[in-house]
């Protein structure tokens, strides 16, 4: 019995999804719940598994295309097999595709590489499983030769303008469904808010202690969780927030939507771009619990496999570009958000502490929020808020 594939069912928020590799091909095999393609939102990579065990009979959808939600994209017959020691050509060309470097080979990636002449086996895939994608083959650069000398011969020899050498390469490569959502978010914001920053520094030294005290038996007594900042800073927001709920409020229209509860979101980076995991009702998490959540929400961003429920709303942003050695930055903010605070890199400074000069860790903290809803007052008093609440953890804990 013939079976139709389907796309999922996208939420209301994602319109549309690319179509981004198929990792089965007409005639081969399939098992019940086994990957056979992705699906790019501009939000989440979306992976179909099959229904039922049979033999992928037909691909209706090429990678690259345009996919709807619910849209058939394949079909399989359920309960039939290949025969016994006679491969289908789609088997046959998956053989010859199953071992480059020890990685699938997407068969649209075999063929641009034949086209190119490249070696696949130069090639590192970034697909599942360490696949080889069209995508990765667009953006392969040889190494450079280091010697004068070539196997190659003279008449299929690259010409040197095009070698590193003297190198005027280019090459064009269009953006992912989820890089051109974010440009387009991006700018957005820069069109339709008022935003503005402003920034302070937090001394670090009291949290550092803390953690530093704390982190073995904390450690042991949450399975192996380590205590970071992130937890922290979790906390000191939800606090701030309460305090201030306007900066967790947002617009819609006219009005002024406050909203009851505190849903963070925390900014992860990912080979396909930033995300924001949300922590629902983070005021009833522990910094333990936060902290566990964050890890796993970092390991799904990894790994594709984020849902889009996960990503979706959040009324206040934390991201922490310290991580990355940054000093000090502008935050953009994350609507329909009003707010969004940015952590930096810790350094050591010469700072004034009670008329003495002393060297402390240091961290520049910057909020970016919508002057439309935001005044200024209350974006200072809520930064300044979490910095102290940073340097006297304690408060944190006892909501003071």
């Amino acid at each position: 019995m013939a079976i139709e594939i389907k796309a999922p069912t996208f939420p209301e928020s994602v319109q549309e999804g690319t179509l981004a590799t198929w990792h089965k091909n007409v005639g081969d095999s399939v098992t019940r719940d086994e990957l056979i393609v992705d699906i790019e939102t501009d939000k989440v990579v979306l992976e179909v598994v099959a229904p039922a065990n049979g033999i992928l009979t037909e691909i209706l959808k090429a990678e690259g295309d345009l996919i709807e939600s619910n849209e058939i994209i394949a079909r399989i017959e359920e309960g039939a097999a290949a025969a016994p020691g006679t491969a289908t050509p789609a088997a046959k060309q998956e053989e010859a595709d199953i071992q480059v470097a020890e990685s699938l080979v997407n068969p649209a990636a075999k063929k641009l590489a034949d086209e190119r002449n490249i070696d696949l086996a130069q090639v590192t895939g970034t697909g599942k499983g360490g696949r080889i994608t069209k995508e990765d083959v667009v953006n392969f650069k040889p190494a450079p030769a280091t010697s004068a000398a070539t196997s190659a011969p003279a008449a299929t020899a690259v010409p040197t303008e095009l070698m590193e050498g003297g190198e005027r390469v280019e090459r064009r490569v269009a953006m992912s469904r989820m890089r051109t959502r974010i440009a387009e978010r991006l700018l957005d914001v820069t069109q339709n808010t008022a935003s503005l920053t402003t920034f302070n520094e937090v001394d670090m030294s009291a949290l550092m202690g803390l953690r530093k005290q704390y982190q073995d038996e904390f450690t042991k007594t949450h399975n192996g969780q380590r205590l970071g900042f992130m937890g922290f800073f979790v906390k000191a927001a939800v606090e701030s927030l309460k305090r201030f709920p306007l900066v967790n409020a947002s617009i819609d229209g006219s009005d002024i939507v406050y909203h009851g509860f505190q849903d963070i979101g925390v900014a992860v980076s990912t080979d396909r771009g930033l995300v924001v995991p949300v922590l629902r009702n983070a005021e009833n998490m522990s910094i333990a619990t936060v902290e566990s959540s964050i890890g796993e929400y970092a390991g799904k961003a990894r790994d594709g496999k984020l849902s889009i429920d996960e990503m979706t709303g959040g009324t206040f942003t934390i991201t922490n570009g310290g991580v990355y050695g940054s000093l000090l930055s502008t935050p953009i903010i994350n609507p329909p958000q009003s707010a969004i605070l940015g952590m930096h890199t810790i350094q050591q400074r010469p700072v004034a502490v009670n008329g003495q000069v002393e060297i402390r860790p240091m961290m520049y903290l910057a909020l970016s929020y919508d002057h439309r809803l935001i005044d200024g007052k209350e974006a200072v008093q809520f930064l300044v808020t979490i910095k102290q609440l940073i340097e006297d953890p304690a408060k944190i804990l006892l909501e003071i």
